[in-house]
């Protein structure tokens, strides 16, 4: 049974996981059961790579950006280029025209992306595909003894999270969801921060996806057969990582603590479902979609950890708002908070610190990797500088062999919030468990290494 085969079945949470949670994958190492014996991939370190060779899948939005920020780091050699549409494909490699990089094109047909995976001469393949895909095209890469970077989310059903566990544990291939997010300079700041004990013991944190995306959902080019505006037609929190990941590495979420159960509840729908009416009224390119049920504009997902910490994150992509990914951090000595104002930090009850005193505790607690390569990540660029960071992280930890800064176990717990959002939102909002995909391992696997102690030696060419 697959998990969306739940929806709509009227039972309280805690039935529902003990009926069915065997066949969905939710339980399957839940506190009432012995954990399933496996490879734990957190804290593993592979093989070192001197020189790590890459294949890119999906090179329409995103792909293009990664191929060309990992072109500019030393030890990378770009092998392969694949996307159906030959001309997103051949464009790709022609941002690579003036570097040393001479990738084979793989395009026109929908399994050429497997002709590039099983290729003896690629070690990594980085994933910039729909959503659907991500799942599918990482274990295949992984059964070709490939590791993966997969854009976000990793997975949308819990059965998809535990393949994706399980297929990394046993091929001891890597599988990292790229959440840029975890690499933004404030959120790396406050991680330092939070590690060294500035707010004192975590009592709560908040992240969100609040991006109005409104009329690009419905725009005929923007998403290759229109595929993310399909993906609204579920109901719930869909895209939890980009507030979820950083906060879920200040809790060290998997590395001494697990989110245990959530809730979560969405308003109904103010917008998709009158704008795709509209618009088919004029065109009948949209009669598919003028009856479609859409999910709610605003979802709150509240996740309370084994510990009794607790997160909000919230995904609202059609209401006309500022950008915000909220990014709050509240503790027993202080707090935390960045949008809608600029970062802000405070050590009592009283006011944030001023700018000055602000710019005090960034000297003192800038974090490694911003020492390192943050200026340069800046001029290449990527969301700021965070996605150069991110590919530069990752790189440096395979050449190096060092265990990754997010591994399977992130990139199943965090993408699992959204299809468990659905199964709660739609059964009035009841609490459901949140799977423990390290079976029992979050209690003694170690913390996300922030201090460069080893590595940090891959060169950046700017």
């Amino acid at each position: 049974m697959k998990f969306s085969g739940l929806t709509g079945v009227g039972l309280a949470g805690a039935q529902i996981t003990s009926a069915f949670g065997s066949e969905a994958g939710i339980e399957r190492a839940g506190p009432d059961k012995k954990p399933r014996t496996h490879f734990n991939m957190c804290g593993y370190a592979a093989p070192k790579l001197e020189t790590v060779r890459i294949g890119f899948i999906g090179l329409g939005n995103r792909g293009p950006g990664a191929v060309q920020r990992m072109s500019k780091i030393d030890g990378v050699d770009i092998k392969g280029l694949c996307d159906l549409r030959p001309e997103k494909a051949n464009g790709a490699k022609k941002l690579l025209e003036k570097t040393p990089h001479r990738p084979d094109v793989y395009t026109g047909n929908e399994n050429e992306w497997k002709k590039m995976c099983e290729r003896k001469d690629i070690d990594l393949i980085y994933i910039a595909t729909p959503w659907s895909l991500h799942t599918p095209m990482a274990v295949y890469a992984m059964n070709q003894d490939k590791h993966v970077c997969i854009e976000v989310p990793a997975a949308k059903t819990i059965d998809e999270c535990w393949h994706l566990v399980e297929t990394s544990e046993r091929t001891r291939k890597h599988c990292m969801i790229l959440e840029n997010c975890c690499y933004d300079f404030f959120e790396l700041l406050t991680l330092n921060m939070a590690r060294q004990g500035l707010f004192g013991e975590i009592v709560h944190t908040e992240g969100a996806y609040l991006h109005d995306l409104l009329m690009d959902n419905f725009d005929k080019e923007k998403y290759w057969n229109m595929w993310r505006l399909k993906e609204n037609f579920r109901n719930g929190c869909l895209y939890p990582t980009h507030g979820l990941g950083p906060v879920a590495q200040v809790l060290d979420i998997n590395r001494g603590d697990k989110m245990d159960h959530l809730v979560s509840v969405s308003s109904n729908d103010y917008s998709m479902g009158p704008l795709a009416k509209e618009l088919a009224a004029k065109d009948d390119f949209y009669k598919p979609y003028a009856n479609k049920t859409y999910r709610g504009n605003l979802n709150t997902t509240t996740i309370k950890t084994a510990k009794g910490k607790t997160i909000k994150i919230q995904h609202d992509v059609s209401s006309t708002r500022p950008y915000s990914r909220i990014h709050l951090i509240s503790g027993t000595k202080g707090a935390a908070q960045k949008y809608p104002l600029p970062g802000r930090i405070a050590t009592s009850h009283e006011d944030w610190l001023t700018e000055e005193q602000v710019k005090s505790l960034q000297e003192k607690y800038e974090p490694a990797i911003v020492k390192k390569v943050g200026e340069m990540a800046k001029q290449v660029g990527g969301h700021g500088g965070m996605d150069f960071l991110m590919d530069w992280r990752t790189i440096d930890c395979l050449r190096n062999g060092l265990p990754l800064d997010i591994d399977v176990y992130d990139a199943a717990a965090w993408s699992a919030i959204a299809p468990l959002s659905e199964w709660s939102v739609a059964n009035r909002s009841n609490t459901i468990n949140v799977p423990d995909f390290t079976s029992g391992s979050w209690k003694t696997n170690k913390p996300v290494d922030i201090l460069l102690v080893k590595g940090g030696n891959t060169k950046v060419l700017v």
